[in-house]
């Protein structure tokens, strides 16, 4: 305890010399008040019993005194003056920017320059970005910390908590941020701007945005001026390492790439603190109009606008800041005739909701042609089965439509064979048939259904291919079968194939008692002679 005592005589902790490290590595320079109110925001709500405000503020800024007191020390820190109320400014030395890296995770060559001198007028316009970036945080006490306080104490601190968020960190704001037209980031050349705030928070939906503050000491031509040399550096390009050409401010920050026809520059943020002769409502209306060319965009038919290589210029006061914070409907984008939160004024919620807008008719376009297709596969595979209905084959014998497994096993092979012996009966006439059929044919017994499988299986299969007698409806014996069937690819031997034996022996009998000569001349075989080479018939051409 002595060495730690020895070291920081204050008796100051890593924290609270974290919290200065990190409030003045953004701010550069800032008041005890302000490093308390962001970096321990819980101290703001302790300490009401004092007498006086006075009294309680440096009750609760002694933690960050004593801290700053020991960095002095250890030559981090230094007194830069005062404010105009009489607060002291603080600052960090080279030494304390390189700490302060550390802390915000940030390179020493960015970290930017120390902030001597900036207290010699009263530091207004300073605190007055300082105050922004603390309306902008809307820091939030931490409750645990608040557990042993008194019960209206919780009760303040967990109303702050239960208010509008704000956004990004402390780490996401970065001050005097040069913007150069000419030459580099590190040397500047003339006719560049300087950023009084960057913000970088993608994690709360803000991926860059350029803050400006006027105490109101400007005319609306001079911020005109500043916001021409804003465009000039957005447009600047440079190539990257990647050898490729991209916007310069590209190659430090990311941010969205936009879509096409819509990719808008970074926006840009004036917040108008009134203590200067100008008044806001007067220099905003003559701001709008010397920079229309830079904001204004182009009206589509859906009525939102696009805004390809535009500046979304945003107004708002100090005190709506404080009041209502970025949640707040209190920011007046330029070209809209409505305050609109931080959000929706930086951005673009009319195209949004217009992409939606379209996303759904095309989403409602699919689905109703996916329901024509399935409507029109219906109607295809209705209109087929009602075809196949109609082909459906109908039983001669009792008019019944057939089965489909009748309809199956009633239909020819590829070559034309039926497949079952009757095929034009349904399965209880085919039966009838059947049994009536054997009664003709003696020693032929109905085959009844096999067991699938040996030589069961193949006579049943034999048995089905078995043909039928067109004249009497006998099926064939073994012999009539044989001597009809064709001989290689040519035509049955036999003069009549559809008749079976006794049929067509009586059709024989018929032709010999109805044409008895032709018959006998058929049977002697004989045929006119063949014609020899220089016979007779051409002999007649050589007399």
């Amino acid at each position: 305890m002595a060495g730690k005592r020895k070291n920081n005589p204050a008796g100051s902790t890593n924290s609270y010399r974290g919290d200065v490290l990190r409030v003045l590595g953004a701010l550069k320079v800032a008041t005890t008040d302000q490093i308390q109110r962001i970096g321990a925001p819980h101290l703001t709500f302790r300490h009401a019993d004092k007498e006086t405000p006075s009294k309680q503020k440096q009750a609760r800024t002694a933690s960050h005194t004593g801290a700053l007191s020991d960095m002095r020390k250890h030559g981090l820190s230094e007194n830069g003056g005062s404010t105009e109320t009489g607060d002291s400014l603080r600052s960090l030395t080279l030494k304390g920017l390189e700490a302060a890296s550390y802390e915000l995770r940030c390179p020493v060559a960015e970290m930017g320059s120390t902030a001597r001198g900036a207290g010699s007028s009263g530091a207004s316009h300073p605190m007055a970005v300082n105050e922004t970036v603390i309306a902008m945080l809307r820091p939030k006490p931490n409750m645990a910390k608040l557990a042993d306080d008194p019960a209206e104490v919780r009760a303040a601190a967990q109303a702050a908590v239960d208010a509008s968020a704000g956004i990004g960190t402390i780490a996401s704001y970065w001050t005097e941020v040069p913007l150069p037209a000419t030459g580099t980031w590190n040397a500047p050349g003339k006719g560049g701007a300087q950023a009084d705030l960057v913000l970088t928070a993608p994690q709360d939906r803000v991926p860059l945005l350029f803050i400006e503050v006027d105490n109101c000491h400007e005319t609306a031509e001079e911020l005109a001026d500043k916001l021409e040399k804003y465009a000039r550096f957005f447009r600047r390009k440079m190539k990257d390492t990647d050898g490729k050409e991209r916007p310069m401010w590209r190659t430090r920050w990311t941010a969205p790439a936009g879509r096409i026809a819509d990719v808008p520059h970074p926006p840009v943020l004036l917040v108008f603190n009134h203590i200067g002769e100008r008044n806001p409502k007067r220099t905003i209306p003559r701001l709008q109009e010397l920079t229309r060319h830079l904001w204004q965009g182009e009206r589509q038919h859906g009525g939102h606008h696009l805004y390809d290589g535009k500046i979304p210029i945003v107004a708002v006061g100090l005190s709506n800041l404080r009041k209502h914070g970025p949640a707040g409907a209190v920011f007046a984008r330029f070209g809209r005739d409505h305050p609109q939160p931080l959000l929706e004024a930086i951005g673009n919620p009319r195209r949004e909701a217009a992409d939606a807008r379209e996303q759904d008719e095309a989403r409602a376009r699919q689905m109703e042609y996916k329901a024509q297709v399935q409507r029109a596969a219906q109607e295809q595979a209705a209109k087929k089965a009602t075809e196949r209905e109609a082909r459906r084959p109908v039983c001669t014998g009792c008019g019944a439509k057939f089965t489909d497994a009748r309809w199956e096993v009633a239909q020819e092979t590829d070559w034309g064979t039926p497949k079952d012996s009757h095929p034009h009966l349904c399965d209880a006439c085919k039966q009838r048939a059947v049994a009536a059929g054997g009664g003709q044919a003696a020693g032929k017994q109905e085959h009844q259904e096999p067991v699938r499988g040996g030589a069961e299986q193949q006579n049943f299969q034999r048995e089905a291919r078995r043909p039928v007698c067109t004249d009497c409806g006998a099926t064939f014996t073994d012999e009539r079968w044989k001597a009809i069937e064709r001989v290689g690819w040519g035509a049955s031997p036999e003069p009549r194939p559809s008749l079976c034996g006794d049929c067509d022996r009586r059709f024989v009998t018929d032709v010999q008692q109805a044409w008895p000569d032709e018959h006998r001349h058929q049977e002697q075989g004989q045929a006119l002679p063949e014609q020899k080479a220089g016979g007779t018939w051409l002999s007649r051409f050589r007399r």
